[in-house]
């Protein structure tokens, strides 16, 4: 049995959850969130609790138990506390700055390059080199994150571009000069 798949998900007051079928609804103070999941899974609400469970052993149910599971879970998460990517900025005159929704980056190219907030992403620039995502659905949350960060990702000669906050880059060595 799935040790992630079995345990129950406990439902914090102030949330909200719908089982339609296979169309999971979770609503909470920071949003709504709906995911359709396989048909296979069983989903209910018990009490306070969401349970999931399987038909029975066969490989792609055992596979699928442990994921419905945790999406779940992460709804529930992101309707309650939200998620949050951080990036850093690194280079010289490599710049970030918040100007109204848009997040305006100088990064070393000819022009600037300008990301847009989304109605169910923030972003926030509390330094000049640090760039905050927030959103409740983790996966778009992850997604815009690798977008902003491909603008300029990490060259591993220098360090310079944008990098995950817990994104350790492998540094190269350089040219060395003609041995006499």
């Amino acid at each position: 049995m799935s040790r992630i798949g079995r345990k129950p998900i406990n439902i914090p007051a102030g949330v909200e959850v719908k089982v339609e079928g296979t169309c999971v609804t979770v609503k909470g103070p920071k949003g709504t969130l709906t995911q359709k999941f396989q048909p296979a899974m069983n989903i209910a609400v018990e009490g306070a609790e969401i349970v999931v469970t399987r038909p029975n052993d066969a490989k792609e149910n055992r596979s699928l138990h442990g994921l419905t599971r945790t999406l779940i879970s992460n709804m529930i998460i992101g309707v309650t506390e939200g998620f949050k990517k951080e990036l850093d900025v690194n280079g010289v005159g490599y710049r970030v700055q918040k100007q109204g929704k848009d997040l305006v980056m100088n990064l070393g190219f000819s022009h600037q390059v300008i990301v847009s907030d989304t109605d169910d992403i923030k972003i926030e620039a509390p330094a000049p080199n640090k760039i905050i995502i927030t959103g409740a659905d983790k996966q778009k949350v992850g997604q815009f994150a690798a977008e902003v960060r491909e603008k300029r990702p990490p060259e591993p000669y220098k360090g310079k571009g944008i990098k995950y906050v817990d994104e350790v880059i492998r540094r190269k060595e350089g040219k060395t000069g003609k041995g006499k």
